[in-house]
Parts: structure tokens; sequence; C-alpha cells
């Protein structure tokens, strides 16, 4: 089958990788997250990833405790090259060529983030994992997939999850809570909806970037998608 989407980035949470562990890195996850995406490699499409660091160490949190908000945000870009590197590791184990490209200059582990390489990793069939968030303190990892998203001219922005799209309130909390299976960029920033954090949503859909929000654990997902399945919840202009 033909993918409905030639370029591709993927969105992920630190938190998404520590499964029910409550801290650090689950290899479970990791291992069927790889998976998804060596499905996904097989059609042929693009595939960028930004991982978020959460599971690690989150620099708001760290900064409402006193901490200096710009040394907790480098410190929380930092755990996103550990979370890069574990991804990474387990995709060449599956014979998938990998690239980590970090925002944050670290040559021993991994190459610095160039526009121009990233574009041709992707040509060439690497996956690419883009580290450090966008090296810049106070933007989130979702601020990062957006811009790293519209640099290398994806199609589209897969927002992994716990839930299956975007609810009128937390599902998880809120059993009746209202599942939109499509919805603009404005209701999402007018709801005060958890999609992406707003700076992201005000990119995309400035640039007409559309966000597929969908449950990461559900086996399959990824690549229902980028077929044209539908899956989770469709944000748009």
């Amino acid at each position: 089958m033909k993918p409905k989407y030639k370029r591709v980035l993927l969105k992920l949470s630190g938190e998404a990788l520590m499964g029910e562990k409550g801290y650090g890195i689950d290899q479970k996850i990791v291992q069927f997250i790889s998976k998804e995406i060596e499905d996904v490699s097989s059609l042929g499409v693009q595939l960028a990833v930004v991982i978020g660091g959460g599971n690690i160490f989150r620099g708001l949190e760290a900064s409402s405790e006193g901490m200096e908000r710009t040394t907790a945000d480098y410190m929380g870009m930092l755990a996103t090259v550990l979370n890069a590197l574990a991804l990474q590791n387990a995709l060449e184990h599956r014979g998938i060529p990998t690239r980590v490209l970090s925002a944050i200059e670290m040559r021993e582990l991994a190459e610095p983030y160039i526009r121009r390489r990233a574009m041709r990793h992707l040509e060439k069939g690497r996956v690419v994992i883009f580290a450090a968030g966008t090296g810049n303190p106070y933007f989130t990892t979702d601020t990062a997939a957006a811009l790293r998203a519209m640099e290398i001219g994806a199609h589209v922005i897969l927002k992994a999850t716990k839930v299956d799209g975007v609810y009128s309130s937390d599902p998880l909390k809120a059993p009746r809570a209202k599942k939109f299976p499509e919805i603009t960029f404005i209701d999402v920033l007018k709801k005060g909806l958890k999609v992406m954090d707003s700076t992201a949503v005000s990119l995309c859909m400035d640039n007409n970037l559309p966000i597929i929000v969908f449950n990461l654990m559900g086996k399959g997902n990824v690549k229902k998608i980028i077929e044209g399945k539908k899956v989770g919840t469709l944000v748009r202009g």
C-alpha cells in the first residue's frame, strides 16, 4: 500500500519510555517502539523522531522547586539525549540505520544538528532522532518537534500519548470526556486542550502542519496512520 505521508515526524514523550517503572527507561517499551518504527520503515517512509526527557528529568518541575530555570532546562535536554541513544540502540539491533542529531554539540555521542545533514540522512532511508530539544531553554520538546518538522518539510506530526486521541478533558480522570475525531488548532488553543504546548500548536497552525494524536501502545497504530487509516484525532487548520 502506498503511504499517505512520505515524510513524518514522530513525537514521543519521555514518560512513554518508562512504562510502568515510574522512572528511567523500560527496555520492553523501547523494543515495542522500535518494532513499530521497523514496520513503518518497510513502507519506504522517511521518519524523524523527537523524544522528551521527562522519564529522567523534568526541567519545569525542578524550576518550580527552586532550581534556576535555564539550568533545569539544559538538564532536561541532556535527559533527551539518553533516551535518543537508547532508541537508536534498539533500532540498530533491528538493522535499521539510525542517526542521532543533537542541538547541543557532543561529538562523541551524536552528530551536531545541521538541517541539510538531517535531510540527507532521511533521503538515504535512515531514521533520524533529534535530541536536546531546540538547544534553547524555555522551549519544550513539543516546540522542538514542531520546529524540526517544519525544517525537514514533514507532512504530519504524529504525537504519541497514553490515550487514543484528543478529549474534552482528561479521559483517565473523567470517564464521560468526549473524544474529538477531528479538531481545529484554534479550538485546541481556545479550550486549552493538552495536545502539545501552545507555542507548538501555534507554530503548526501558522504553517498549516497537521498533528495526529494517537495511543502509542496501540499495536500497529503508527503504520495505520501512515497508510491513511483513521486513528486517534486529527488536529488541523
